[in-house]
């Protein structure tokens, strides 16, 4: 039984490398891919596709295939964003708050004014307070919104890039430096009911390694997108 299983998990792996090294990984990806729609199996489905997609296919064929991207892994940088924008965010709060007091302060000094000199001085210092707190509320929200963004984002490339390591939680995974493997594809599917759509499909792999402990980290490809034409 234990030699069987290790025949399995050597399979397994053959199979994985021979997709990340095959020129044409779309061909064997998509292959599986709607081998598993066409049994309704979503667990599958879910192990080579990030939201995966179930699609009335009673044939499919690749109509565009782009040239190979190779771009350096961005995740890194993406995290660095995240947490510079975190530190702006924080540190604009406290200037919003204390504008915040200087405008209520001026307000109560307009409202307790008796004389119009009195009125009129402590407008001005109203519409000044105002001013500059409507300028440091706006730099903070707009410095929370650039945050999430970024926070976003660096979570969105971060869940990509295990889903392809298939490695679980790697608590360095932002740390990780190396290549991502990229091309975006068009299919035609043509439904039982014989009506055809156009998707696109874009799919990436991440060559990574971890400088620190000398370990390569190669993902296999997987789909990142559909998008129906």
């Amino acid at each position: 039984m234990r030699r069987k299983s290790l025949i399995i998990l050597g399979l397994v792996a053959a199979l994985v490398t021979l997709q990340s090294c095959s020129s044409k990984p779309e061909q064997s990806l998509l292959t599986s891919y709607f081998h598993a729609v066409s049994l309704n199996d979503v667990s599958t489905m879910s192990t080579m596709a990030v939201d995966p997609l179930k699609i009335d296919a009673e044939s499919w064929s690749i109509t565009k295939v782009s040239e190979e991207k190779i771009e350096p892994a961005a995740l890194a940088e993406m995290g660095k964003k995240e947490a510079d924008l975190k530190k702006q965010y924080e540190a604009s709060s406290g200037p919003a708050l204390d504008a915040k007091d200087t405008l209520d302060s001026a307000k109560d000094e307009f409202n307790s004014a008796r004389t119009a000199p009195a009125k009129a001085a402590a407008k001005a210092k109203v519409d000044d307070a105002q001013k500059k707190f409507d300028g440091a509320y706006q730099n903070n929200r707009d410095l929370l919104n650039q945050y999430n963004e970024a926070k976003a984002a660096a979570a969105k490339e971060e869940e990509i890039t295990s889903f392809s390591l298939g490695a679980g939680q790697l608590p360095n995974i932002r740390d990780l430096k190396g290549n991502v493997h990229s091309k975006d594809l068009e299919i035609q599917v043509k439904g039982k009911d014989g009506a055809a759509k156009n998707y696109k499909i874009a799919i990436k792999m991440y060559d990574l390694k971890d400088e620190a402990a000398n370990i390569a980290r190669r993902g296999r490809w997987v789909i990142t997108k559909f998008e129906q034409l």
